[in-house]
């Protein structure tokens, strides 16, 4: 008796698990691959860059950054604008024309990943003047006098490298 009763639910368990297969094999994967947002919706969503976004309102320059691109974006963190001189920012702020320009000279037009650096000395940014670009012998990155401290996040219209300094365009 006891022979059948094994014999029975070794049965129903290889039954269960040839139809629970089978039917997996059956669904479609319908895994959905998310989507990033683009640059100004990637920079508010972290919490790293409040005054980068803050400066992007002041300046006009959400529809700029939300556009189809490329873009690439060097992305100074809070910490990096809190390295400016006291009361750099806030008169920034008030100066639309000096602050558009420094923020267009964080943009590249394209898109400008970390593998494409080595073959790079020069960046042409989005306000005309060029951006020196250097690979250190430790690997660093350098834009300018930054330091890219985290490459290629990517962005539906373009890609974020973030940087720990601010970049400030040349004076003409």
């Amino acid at each position: 008796m006891k022979k059948y009763l094994v014999l029975a639910l070794c049965l129903v368990l290889c039954v269960s698990l040839l139809y629970c297969s089978k039917k997996k094999e059956e669904t479609p994967k319908t895994e959905e691959i998310a989507t990033p947002g683009d640059i100004v919706e990637i920079a508010s969503a972290d919490g790293r860059f409040t005054t980068l976004v803050t400066a992007i309102n002041a300046a006009g320059l959400v529809e700029t950054l939300k556009g189809e691109g490329p873009l690439t974006m060097l992305a100074p963190t809070d910490s990096a604008f809190a390295k400016l001189p006291p009361g750099t920012v806030e008169s920034l702020l008030q100066d639309v024309p000096a602050l558009k320009n420094l923020l267009l000279f964080h943009v590249v037009p394209g898109r400008v990943m970390a593998a494409d650096v080595a073959n790079l000395t020069m960046a042409a940014t989005a306000l005309g003047d060029s951006v020196s670009v250097m690979v250190m012998p430790d690997g660093r990155v350098m834009i300018g006098d930054a330091t890219v401290v985290i490459a290629d996040i990517p962005a539906k219209n373009g890609v974020i490298h973030v940087i720990d300094k601010v970049l400030l365009p040349p004076k003409k």
